[in-house]
This record gives C-alpha cells, sequence and structure tokens, in this order.
C-alpha cells in the first residue's frame, strides 16, 4: 500500500470538495472532510473496478447511501481516472452539471444510483448483493467463477435513523448477504447539533442482533481499513464496519453541526487549506502524486477486468448453453415460451388470481424474472409454480424472496437487484400498503427502473378488514408519481395484457392493481383490442359512434358499467376501459376521440376519488368514492356506500 500517494488522494479530495462547495455556495462539506480517507483507500486499494469501463458487470458496486456528501463520490472519481472532468466539479450543484447535489443515476459516470433520501441507498446495496448471489449460484461453474464482487455501501447516522435501513438490514442479516460490507461514519453530527439528543443507539449490538458483523476502526488508519474489510470478507455474514470519524475534519469548526450541510466560508477554506497543508491561493487543487497513483493503478485496474475477460471467455467456451442463458439475463430476452392462459367469455375469477396465473406464465418466459411478496405471498397469488424455490442462505438459486412484512426494504431491494443488472424483480402487497413503499417507488421512477408492483385487494371490495385496508386515493396518489406507469385491468384477459406490458418496460416503474373479488371476462367490442390497449384504452362495448353516453371506467368498474348499462333501456351507452389513464392521455386527440366517440354525455367510474378525473366529466357525472369505506362483506359495503351497478344504473338514467 503506498500510503503516502493515498494520504495525497485524502487530502486532495478534501480540496476539491470544500473548493465545489464553496463555489456552488451549497453542499454539505462535513462528510468528505470526514470521510476522504475512506474514499482513498477504497478506490485505491480495495474495490475489484476498472474507471476505463464503468460498467464492468463483474466489478464491486459502492453505494453512497449517505448522499448529500456527493463530493466526496465525486472527487474520488475523477482523480480515480472516471469520466468526470474537472470541469465537471467546478459546475457542481448546477443545472445539467454532470455533478448534482445529490448523486444520481445515468448523470456521472461510476456513480452506481441515486441516492438522495437517506437510508435507502444501504437497502439497495441489499438489493446488489442479492442480484450478486443469485447470478453467481445460477452461473458459476466448479471450473469457472464468473460473478465474484461484493458491494459496498457508506451511512451514517442519518442513514441508521431512517426505517428504511432497519428493514433492509434485519432482512440481510436473515439472508446472512456475505458479500455485503457497510462502512459506518461515526462522526455524532447531524444537522441540529449532537446525535445524541434523538439518537442513543447501541449500533453494534443493534447490527449483532440483525445477523451482522461487526468490526471497528479509525477512519483515519487506512491500514487499518484495509485489514478490517479482509476480516469482513472472510465472515459468513454481512458486515458493518464502524469507523470513528470527525465531520469536517480540517475546518476550522470540525466536529460541529457548523460544517454539516453549509460552505465554509472564503475564511474558513483557507483556514481549513492551511490545516490542511494545501496551497491556499489554488483553487481546486490535486497533489499530484494523487493523479500519479491513480494512473499507475490504470494498469492493474484494466488487468483485473482483462483477466475476468479471459476466464468468462474460457467458461462461455466451455459451457456454451449457460453463455445464452446469460446473454438473456443480460439483455431481457425470453428464456421460455410459455403460452398465455386463456380464458372464455363468462368466466369469472378475481384479478388476482389472474395475475397469480399471468404471473407463473411470465416466469416459465423470463428466467431472470424474481420477486416476492412482504409476507403476503397466499392473498399476493405470487407463488411461482416450479421453481427453484425460496432464497435463502442455503438455496441462492431461489427466484422467491420471502421479504417480510417489509414493504419500504422490500421496494428498496428490488429497485438494488434491477440496478445491479442480469436480473428482474417484482414485489407485492396490498395496494393500501404501497404508502409504506411510496418514497422508494418515487425514487425508481426518478432513477428510470423497471421495478414492477403487484398491488391487490384494490378497493372497498376487500370488505371485512375495514377502511385501514380499502384503498380510496391510492390509485391517483401513485399516478401523480412521474414517470410510473399504473393500470388496472378490469378482466383476466387484461390482466395478462398488463404483465406483457410490465415486462416490456425499461425505463419506468409499473404498478398493478387487482381485485380481490371475482369478476367476469367480458367480450370485447374492439377485436384488436390488446394492440389499442396498449395505448391506454379501448372500447369494450360499442353503443355506437355518437352514443348518448360514453361510460369511462377501471378495473371492477367496467363490468359494473356493462351490468349497470343492461339496466337502462332507450340509451346508446358506450363503455370504455382505462387499462392506464396516464397513457391514454398522452394520446393524440384523434385517438381519443376515437375512443370516446361522440356522447352526448361523459359518466366516469372507478372505486377511488375522483381527483384526476374532474376534466373527464362533470362533477354530478363522476361515479367515485371520496370517503373512506365500512368494515363488513363487500357486498354489503357497496351497498352501503352506493356503489354498486343498481346505484350506478340510476346515475346513467339520469
Amino acid at each position: 500500500m503506498n500510503s503516502k500517494a493515498l494520504e495525497a488522494t485524502a487530502v486532495s479530495i478534501r480540496s476539491l470538495s470544500m473548493d465545489a462547495i464553496q463555489k456552488a455556495k451549497s453542499g454539505h462539506p462535513g462528510l468528505p472532510l470526514g470521510a476522504a480517507e475512506l474514499a482513498a483507500v477504497l478506490y485505491g486499494e480495495i474495490m475489484k473496478h476498472n474507471p476505463a469501463d464503468s460498467s464492468w458487470v463483474d466489478r464491486d458496486r459502492f453505494v453512497l447511501s449517505a448522499g448529500h456528501g456527493s463530493m466526496l463520490l465525486y472527487s474520488i472519481l475523477h482523480i480515480a481516472g472516471y469520466k468526470v472532468s474537472m470541469e465537471d466539479i467546478q459546475s457542481f450543484r448546477q443545472v445539467g452539471s454532470k455533478c448534482p447535489g445529490h448523486p444520481e443515476r445515468g448523470m456521472t459516470d461510476g456513480v452506481e444510483n441515486t441516492s438522495g433520501p437517506l437510508g435507502q441507498g444501504v437497502a439497495l446495496a441489499v438489493g446488489m448483493a442479492i442480484a450478486e448471489s443469485m447470478l453467481a449460484a445460477r452461473f458459476n461453474t466448479s471450473r469457472h467463477t464468473i460473478v465474484d464482487h461484493y458491494t459496498y455501501s457508506l451511512v451514517g447516522e442519518g442513514c441508521l435513523e431512517e426505517g428504511v435501513s432497519s428493514e433492509a438490514c434485519s432482512l440481510a442479516g436473515t439472508l446472512k448477504l456475505e458479500k455485503l460490507i457497510v462502512f459506518y461514519d461515526e462522526n455524532k453530527i447531524s444537522i441540529d447539533g449532537n446525535t445524541d439528543i434523538a439518537f442513543a443507539d447501541d449500533v453494534q449490538k443493534r447490527f449483532e442482533s440483525y445477523g451482522w458483523s461487526v468490526l471497528r476502526g479509525s477512519m483515519y488508519n487506512m491500514g487499518e481499513i484495509a485489514d478490517l474489510v479482509k476480516v469482513a470478507k472472510s465472515q459468513h455474514k454481512p458486515t458493518l464496519i464502524i469507523l470513528k470519524s470527525i465531520i469536517g475534519k480540517g475546518a476550522p469548526k470540525q466536529g460541529t453541526a457548523d460544517v454539516h450541510g453549509a460552505p465554509l466560508g472564503d475564511d474558513g477554506v483557507i483556514e481549513a487549506k492551511r490545516t490542511l497543508g494545501l496551497p491556499e491561493d489554488k483553487k481546486f487543487y490535486v497533489v499530484p502524486e494523487a493523479y500519479d497513483y491513480f494512473k499507475g493503478k490504470a494498469k492493474d485496474f484494466a488487468q483485473a477486468e482483462a483477466d475476468w475477460k479471459a476466464e468468462f471467455d474460457a467458461w462461455s467456451s466451455e459451457n456454451p448453453e449457460l453463455r445464452k442463458l446469460w446473454d438473456a439475463y443480460w439483455s431481457g430476452k425470453q428464456t421460455g415460451d410459455a403460452a398465455a392462459p386463456s380464458y372464455n367469455v363468462g368466466d369469472s375469477l378475481a384479478t388476482r388470481d389472474a395475475s397469480g396465473k399471468s404471473l407463473n406464465c411470465m416466469a416459465d418466459r423470463y428466467q431472470w424474472l424474481v420477486g416476492g411478496s412482504a409476507d403476503l405471498q397466499g392473498p399476493n397469488k405470487t407463488k411461482v409454480k416450479n421453481d427453484d424455490g425460496t432464497y435463502g442462505p442455503e438455496n441462492r438459486k431461489g427466484r422467491t424472496i420471502e421479504y417480510g412484512i417489509r414493504e419500504f426494504a422490500m421496494s428498496q431491494v428490488q429497485s438494488g437487484i434491477n440496478l445491479h443488472g442480469g436480473l428482474r424483480a417484482f414485489g407485492a402487497t396490498f395496494l393500501v400498503f404501497s404508502d409504506y413503499l411510496r418514497p422508494s417507488l418515487r425514487v425508481a421512477a426518478l432513477s428510470k427502473l423497471p421495478n414492477i408492483y403487484v398491488f391487490t385487494h384494490d378497493s372497498i371490495y376487500v370488505g371485512e378488514d375495514g377502511p385501514t385496508h380499502q384503498p380510496i386515493e391510492t390509485l391517483a396518489a401513485l399516478r401523480c408519481i412521474p414517470n410510473v406507469q399504473v393500470l388496472r385491468p378490469g378482466d383476466a384477459e387484461e390482466t395478462q395484457l398488463a404483465w406483457e406490458m410490465a415486462l416490456e418496460s425499461t425505463d419506468h416503474p409499473v404498478c398493478m392493481a387487482f381485485t380481490r373479488q371475482g369478476l367476469p371476462v367480458y367480450e370485447k367490442a374492439d377485436k384488436d383490442w390488446k394492440n389499442t390497449a396498449r395505448k391506454g384504452a379501448y372500447v369494450v362495448q360499442e353503443g355506437s359512434a355518437s352514443p348518448d353516453i360514453t361510460v369511462v371506467a377501471t378495473g371492477s368498474e367496467v363490468s359494473m358499467a356493462l351490468a349497470a348499462a343492461k339496466e337502462v333501456p332507450g340509451k346508446t351507452i358506450r363503455v370504455v376501459s382505462v387499462l392506464d389513464k396516464t397513457l391514454f392521455e398522452k394520446q393524440d386527440d384523434s385517438f381519443r376521440a376515437k375512443i370516446m366517440g361522440n356522447p352526448k354525455r361523459v359518466v366516469v367510474a372507478e372505486a377511488g376519488c375522483r381527483q384526476g378525473w374532474e376534466g373527464y366529466a362533470k362533477k354530478d357525472d363522476l361515479f367515485t368514492l371520496d370517503d373512506f369505506g365500512e368494515s363488513g362483506p363487500a357486498a354489503k359495503v357497496a351497498e352501503d356506500l352506493h356503489f354498486t351497478a343498481a346505484d350506478f344504473a340510476k346515475v346513467l338514467a339520469r
């Protein structure tokens, strides 16, 4: 280990960080100044990576969970030779910069993920570690190892205070994820002061209770950090390395909340540079030895990838069928040709049951599809039949993940698996509990991740569980998140199409809402309905080209509308199934006019709040629910809330 060069790297990280933050007049200098040694030794001596190829599939992954300290990451990426220029560093936190305020997926070479909200990053790291172990179990052979890398993450007190880190780290311990190593920057400071005011956990005991190995050391002894990582790699469980540190090390107010989230000020920067031995008159200064060190390491980094490629080529030659499968996993291609489930008009089944059939069809078509439910595999109908079993310490080939009652962690782990690559993950729970995972869904949408969410029990027809389990506002809340696709199929056939659309998505999350109650499979007036519905909506019942009423309905309310229309003689009624409201609204006017017809009146039917539907119809023609549900048998609840086909027929007859 070249200690002198690594020390030059650490001080250069501090130099770049304080100057970038000062120039931007915004940022968090505390973590970059306090944890510079970790970044230097991690990228210089510990991690398997190649700055010349940030997409190398067998690279180690690093997740900065404490994303506010982004200048730590940008600085080391620049010095190490990633495609992060000095101009990028100098434009920190500016519009269009490759160095945004918090790390963002796809914006900066070498940045693995979006990590803004605290705690979500370490949960992503858990997902990445799961993905590594799954792929290793599927593709490594007795003669060749082509998947063999570690996932590292840096957390602070803020990450550990957020509940999602508890959920995810508890799961990681249960699963004994031995290739997950998390560094805890223990500086005892947050924005409001010393963390003792709100955080008195014994972190070591807490993580030991999760089933983790816990090691301790100093942030400022790089040789010790490297040795601790070696010990961590010998454990058969995840490891937390607690590194005692000083926030804002080198700054005038180091060790205090003042250096956490605000620039040091011009005088503070000069004083810090004086303390650190940096030239006071030079901005964005990098010690030449730091650049030289990583230029010298470039050959080693490249050689590591070249050695892996040689191993991969040898493995490919010996295992041509596995290689075909590998290519399918990483390209998202089909690995099987299972036929879609078929139904007859009049068949009755809950769309959650139809979803279970479609999931198994998709699992046969795509071996790389993995996932599970938040302790609701039975109610969610997410049991994958004839698979490789349940994923766990003794079965890394398992495709079913038992998440336990951890919706937030489930979503973030799913994101981590999808970020890693080579696999596609889904997660499932009741629709109303999407509120538990909503922050993760938002970040997944921002990150353009193709997460798949199976949400069942989608309305008041849940029945006896009562209003706590009966979503009213949830569909509207999901639809308003940018880049989130919400599909609410009305029967079993639409459910199969929804699953196909979900698997086709590549750059956005897809939420599917399914019923608990049985629904009839209805005849479709549009004989090319599958293609039409891919634009968001299609005509189920024609009525006429210029109907008296066009009913716009989603999910279970499509069959309600069909039943109600039969009770209104003398009126021509067109019924439109809106599988994806947002997608339908994005279509051109001519398509929407073709679907809607030229009606005298438009009526909307959805077992949810009216928000978002106001532009379709007059207030009295919005057959929606704008108050919480009731507890009782589903049919009785519907009667009590006046939300039945008979009630809807009265609306149509007006």
